[in-house]
């Protein structure tokens, strides 16, 4: 059995902080993981069209065991600059990885496609992804908002508004695990043409709407619903995450929770990994629980990687707020 965090945020994981950037005139912008100290990370990609940065050091056979923090933004390719205002916060604290007399701030970054979603994207000759990424890391903290807010300020998915979400789980066996991410799906994340949520049989006290699954089922529901029908490519797309544990993690085992968080998004999000979408998901692990788990409690860990990723992606769609000018309805309003 879980129960959520305090928070029900990513934060009730120790170790951690989260800012975010908005701009809502371009209508996108930047969210940032701080790791209070340097945590074990890995990722995994599932989407056919990731837009990313400082990937291939996670990988559990190269180097580099930790990171300083993880960058998820909007701005397509222009966002993965984000990463940069961040190393330059981060730097100018002394963080980094230590090379010689030097310090190198490693700071992974994937981005969503928000580029036609009626903002305004003329900004001239360098995009303002570094100094959102700056202003994010500054805004870092135990506390933060979700729904229209940071990378998710203008994620959209194939029915509704998408956002940035967050949910958080503490396992019987003592360990907690937290999910951040950003919703900008190719498919769509409710059931059909309802307002229930795929994630209904993951859901914790009405924290999306408390309305289940719908009964009867739709005899429709399986045909899937994308943006290949409202939009011109259909590639206005992916969804980013990050899901994170105070367990003391190997890397090899932090790639495992990623994968296993990916089941979060096939059971949230109809249909999910797609050729169009970037689907990604980052894992941390904070080891502040100083506690490294038997192989029980890393299966139990693993279940809840995915449930709590469900719930997550589901928050960040029921948390999007009505904007003027909005390409399509929020969950509230839908």
């Amino acid at each position: 059995m879980t129960r959520p965090g305090p928070k029900n945020l990513l934060t009730d994981v120790a170790g951690l902080a989260v800012g975010n950037a908005t701009d809502h005139a371009l209508r996108s912008g930047v969210t940032v993981v701080l790791c209070e100290t340097p945590a074990t990370a890995a990722v995994q990609v599932l989407g056919g069209a990731p837009g990313t940065r400082e990937t291939d050091l996670l990988e559990p056979h190269n180097t580099v065991q930790t990171v300083d923090a993880v960058v998820l933004a909007g701005g397509s390719a222009f966002g993965l600059d984000a990463a940069s205002g961040v190393q330059a916060g981060l730097r100018e604290a002394g963080r980094g990885f230590a090379v010689g007399p030097h310090r190198v701030p490693i700071v992974p970054a994937a981005i969503l496609f928000d580029l036609m979603n009626g903002g305004d994207k003329d900004w001239g000759l360098y995009p303002p992804y570094r100094e959102l990424g700056y202003a994010a890391l500054a805004d870092a903290g135990a506390d933060f908002e979700t729904g229209s807010v940071g990378a998710g300020t203008g994620a959209l998915t194939a029915t509704l508004k998408g956002g940035l979400g967050s949910a958080s789980s503490i396992l019987d066996n003592g360990f907690t695990v937290g999910a951040l991410v950003a919703v900008n799906a190719l498919g769509s994340a409710t059931v059909g043409d309802t307002r229930h949520f795929w994630a209904a049989p993951f859901e914790e006290d009405g924290e999306f709407g408390g309305l289940g699954l719908p009964a009867p089922f739709p005899a429709d529901a399986r045909l899937p619903r994308t943006k290949l029908s409202a939009w011109p490519t259909g590639t206005e797309n992916t969804t980013i995450a990050v899901i994170a544990t105070d367990a003391v993690l190997s890397k090899a085992e932090a790639k495992r929770l990623a994968i296993a968080a990916h089941d979060g998004f096939a059971r949230a999000l109809w249909p999910a990994h797609t050729p169009l979408d970037g689907d990604l998901v980052f894992a941390l692990a904070t080891g502040a629980s100083g506690r490294t788990p038997a192989p029980e409690d890393f299966i139990a860990l693993c279940a809840s990687a995915a449930a709590t990723m469900a719930r997550a992606i589901a928050r960040g769609v029921h948390d999007a707020r009505t904007m003027p000018g909005d390409a399509l309805p929020s969950w509230s309003t839908g």
